[in-house]
C-alpha cells in the first residue's frame, strides 16, 4: 500500500461529473477517481473548513464512530474492476479490526473527518496512477519512465479506461502539486 493525499478536486468542463485527485505521497503519481456531486462537497466542505447547518451523512457516521468508541485507522482504495473503483474502511473497536467495504468517495469523505490516512493498494496505481511528465506537466500515458508511467495495462483496459484518459488529457494540470499536503 501507498499513502495518498488529496490534491484536488476537479470538475470535467465536457461532462461536469467531478474527480477526487489523489497523490501518491512518495512521488508525483496521481490517482483519479470520479466520483458524485454529493461526496465531492462533502469531501470539499470539509477540507475547505466550511460549516453546515446540519450534519451531512459522513459527518453522521463519524458522530455513531466516536459514540461507539470505534477508532478509523485507515482508508484504502484496494481494487479496480471493469472501471469501478472499491474501497475499504479499517476500523478497530478495541479488541477487534474490522475492514468495512465502501466506496472510495464514501471512504475519502469520512477519513477528512477523523483524519484517517488514505492508502492505495499497488495493483490499483499500477493500473490506474498517471505520472506527469516534469517539463510539459502533460500525464504520461504508457510513457517512457518505467516507475511513474502506466506500462502495466493492457490495451482493452486502457481502452476501457478512455473516459479517465480523456479527462485527464484535456485538464489543466498546471497547478498540480501546489496544493499543502497534511
Amino acid at each position: 500500500m501507498e499513502e495518498m493525499v488529496i490534491d484536488s478536486i476537479r470538475v470535467s468542463l465536457m461532462n461536469y461529473q467531478r474527480v477526487v485527485i489523489l497523490k501518491e505521497k512518495s512521488s508525483d503519481r496521481y490517482l483519479p477517481i470520479w466520483i458524485g456531486p454529493g461526496e465531492a462537497d462533502a469531501i470539499a466542505v470539509k477540507l475547505q473548513g466550511v460549516s453546515v447547518p446540519r450534519p451531512l451523512t459522513h459527518d453522521l457516521v463519524k458522530s455513531m464512530i466516536d459514540t461507539l468508541n470505534v477508532n478509523v485507522e485507515y482508508i484504502v482504495i484496494c481494487d479496480l474492476q471493469n472501471d469501478t473503483f472499491y474501497a475499504k474502511i479499517s476500523l478497530n473497536t478495541g479488541t477487534e479490526s474490522l475492514e468495512i467495504d465502501s466506496r472510495p468517495s464514501d471512504a475519502i469523505a469520512l477519513a477528512v473527518r477523523v483524519n484517517a490516512p488514505i492508502y492505495a493498494e499497488i495493483s490499483v496505481l499500477d493500473k490506474a496512477a498517471v505520472a506527469l511528465d516534469e517539463e510539459t506537466g502533460k500525464p504520461i500515458v504508457g510513457g517512457e519512465y518505467e516507475e511513474t508511467a502506466i506500462p502495466k495495462m493492457s490495451e482493452d483496459e486502457l481502452n476501457r479506461l478512455s473516459a479517465f484518459k480523456e479527462f485527464i488529457g484535456n485538464m489543466d494540470l498546471e497547478d498540480f502539486g501546489s496544493s499543502k499536503e497534511s
